[in-house]
């Protein structure tokens, strides 16, 4: 580990630490998945331990950093970065360590090195990347989530599904790929976010990863401020459908084929990996058309 570009305010104790991480960027279509990570920093009152140093990882005028004013007075400056908090999960005899950050955009192979050289000095022995697509889903109904596992003993432990997903891929996959050659248990979880409204945050697509998360841990979460804006989330989107006749046309399509899916499905199970999997190439496919055949302020 590059120890310059890891800055370590405390080295805490930790027990049975499961490291869960989120990015911004490729992997975080309606920022569900950093405001999941954000959401459990909250919740279980994390300490923040660690930073990486932006300098070598991001490219800061693709990323830039932001001016703030200081109570009104002084104005400062806001870098990009990947913080590292650790806090007790509730009803666990365990700890998490929680990275919220930003998908770098240099040197991917050393950072995740970073990632994983800190993740076994404190201890981890699980890692849980969590991520969020857009896909073909409606957002009147609750956001699919899929888990995957490199590790088939953990596949079968956990209940989860191989990865079968090829294509393109972000930080999180060269993450939990990593932690795979280094012999670290990983698992990643994905939510899908109605593409229509790909913008705005999905606190019904971050409620759905902190649902199956807490499942995975054995943990209760408090789900009450998600709820909350959930449903204010779902009430927001459908006045703006509802302004549309296509767009509600194509939602109610959507809900249709849900609806579809859910009675096929036993206990209504949720679609496989495969599936969404599939939904990312197809939304990758259509990006790369539209891009050609849009002007720049047209694009998502």
């Amino acid at each position: 580990m590059a120890q310059a570009d890891l800055r370590l305010s405390e080295r805490p104790t930790l027990r049975s630490p499961v490291l869960i991480t989120a990015f911004r960027g490729w992997n975080d279509g309606g920022q569900a998945a950093t405001v999941a990570a954000g959401y459990l920093v909250e919740q279980w009152d994390a300490t923040r331990f660690a930073d990486v140093d932006p300098e070598a990882f991001m490219d800061f005028q693709a990323v830039r950093p932001t001016v703030t004013l200081d109570e009104g007075l002084s104005r400062r400056i806001e870098w990009p970065e990947n913080a590292f908090y650790h806090a007790a999960i509730p009803g666990t005899d365990r700890d998490a360590v929680i990275l919220v950050g930003v998908e770098p955009n240099y040197r991917w192979r050393a950072f995740t090195d970073l990632v994983i050289g800190l993740a076994r000095d404190v201890g981890v022995d699980l890692v849980v990347t969590l991520g969020a697509l857009l896909a073909d889903v409606p957002h009147t109904r609750p956001a699919p989530v899929t888990g995957a596992a490199t590790d088939p003993a953990l596949v079968e432990e956990l209940g989860l599904q191989l990865s079968r997903y090829e294509g393109p891929t972000g930080i999180v996959g060269v993450l939990h790929d990593a932690c795979r050659t280094a012999g670290l248990r990983s698992v990643s979880l994905w939510s899908a976010v109605p593409h229509y409204v790909s913008l705005a945050p999905s606190p019904r697509a971050a409620k759905a990863l902190c649902v199956r998360l807490s499942d995975l841990l054995g943990a209760p979460i408090d789900m009450t401020d998600l709820d909350e804006a959930e449903t204010e989330y779902a009430s927001q989107v459908s006045e703006a459908v509802a302004s549309d006749p296509d767009t509600q046309a194509y939602v109610e399509e959507l809900e249709q084929r849900a609806d579809t899916i859910e009675s096929f499905a036993e206990g209504g199970e949720l679609p496989t990996g495969e599936s969404l999997a599939a939904e990312l190439t197809r939304f990758l496919r259509e990006q790369e058309h539209r891009r050609k055949d849009d002007p720049p302020a047209d694009q998502p």
